[in-house]
């Protein structure tokens, strides 16, 4: 497949879907890669079975807080410059590179390096969404090593860690982007492609533009956006259960940024009053409590839109008085699994609810 710049859009949208509230806003990464396909030409979107089992696969994407990427743009050159250092330091070229995570503009990171460096793009990333600590990616839950990992700031600054210690590498990884200013783009878990076959999230580049076309052309023809995306998730391999979760309007907001992280919680309330649902998050949306009783939790999607165009509207970007409709959708399979939930499920996240599959705390099952 040929990304081209209506793909652009479309995986856009999709993304800020996956992104679960985080990932940051799309919009800047997907003008950038606008430009970039106008001067380089289509990027190539390859299966990972195409790989060669020595291939070097980059994963790439931001690091820091969401509310600082509204504010402090990138140059365009950050992600080939932290390409091009880790050549560098590994004394070979890149082969491809595919997203560290497919939420929100993360899910874009890679595409303009790789129309400027003429590279492919994989068809996977690391986490079928997005969260907030880069331990958090499948290749740490299977074990693999996120160094040599490259931080690159706007300035074009770049930072190298070395570190054999994942947790220790984001904690490292984190206080260097807010240093550069609270963001910074990573390289990290460069992989083999046999590797790559074996343990990224496959069909996630490909079934985001699929979700995002489907709520453009649904919105073209005058049809419900929210139905296509339902039956756009149910017919996808990864992520099948998907619908909403409650419908109202921002009625209190409380955000912080924290250790490089945008943290708080929102207060969505039904237009008639008596029922309000609660979202914490921390970058992404973590958990939802429906007047107390919880709907849904990580690592299942929860992604607040606004209810006439389902656009997807990321932590950074929530204001009071939105009116919207949490939707929820089920995680991947490989972050439901008891080893995957010991890293990404609610108790990473400091909660004392046992994880509860989406679809079971919502009858979604009998569909």
């Amino acid at each position: 497949m040929a990304i081209e710049a209506q793909d652009l859009a479309d995986l856009a949208r999709g993304a800020a879907f996956l992104g679960s509230g985080g990932g940051g806003d799309p919009h800047n990464g997907r003008l950038l890669g606008e430009a970039a396909v106008a001067r380089h030409g289509p990027i190539a979107l390859i299966a990972p079975e195409s790989l060669a089992d020595t291939a070097l696969v980059v994963p790439c994407g931001w690091i820091g807080a969401p509310t600082v990427s509204a504010e402090k743009l990138p140059n365009g050159r950050e992600v080939v410059a932290g390409l091009e250092r880790l050549e560098r330091l590994m004394g070979r070229k890149v082969d491809a590179v595919m997203p560290i995570e497919i939420g929100g503009g993360n899910g874009l990171a890679p595409l303009v390096a790789a129309a400027q460096l003429g590279l492919p793009v994989v068809d996977a990333d690391g986490m079928g969404r997005a969260f907030p600590e880069s331990q958090m990616a499948i290749f740490n839950i299977r074990g693999l090593a996120a160094c040599p990992a490259i931080l690159t700031a706007a300035c074009g600054s770049t930072i190298v860690i070395e570190n054999s210690d994942n947790l220790a590498h984001e904690r490292i990884a984190r206080a260097v982007a807010v240093a550069m200013g609270g963001i910074a783009h990573m390289v990290e878990y460069p992989l083999t492609g046999a590797q790559t076959r074996e343990n990224a999230i496959r069909g996630s580049v490909s079934t985001a533009i699929g979700i995002g076309a489907a709520i453009r052309q649904a919105r073209r023809d005058g049809m419900d956006p929210f139905v296509a995306l339902f039956e756009a998730m149910r017919r996808s391999a990864l992520y099948g259960h998907a619908g909403a979760l409650f419908d109202g309007k921002i009625v209190d907001l409380e955000r912080e940024t924290r250790a490089g992280f945008s943290v708080g919680r929102v207060i969505v309330e039904s237009f008639g009053g008596g029922d309000s649902m609660e979202i914490l998050f921390q970058n992404e949306n973590l958990i939802a409590r429906r007047s107390g009783r919880v709907c849904a939790m990580v690592p299942d999607i929860i992604t607040l839109m606004d209810r006439e165009t389902a656009d997807s509207v990321t932590t950074e970007r929530l204001k009071y008085g939105q009116r919207v409709k949490v939707i929820g959708a089920a995680a991947p399979r490989l972050l439901r699994d008891s080893r995957a939930l010991s890293v990404v499920g609610p108790a990473a996240f400091g909660f004392s609810e046992r994880y509860r599959p989406i679809e079971a705390l919502n009858g979604w099952e009998k569909r």
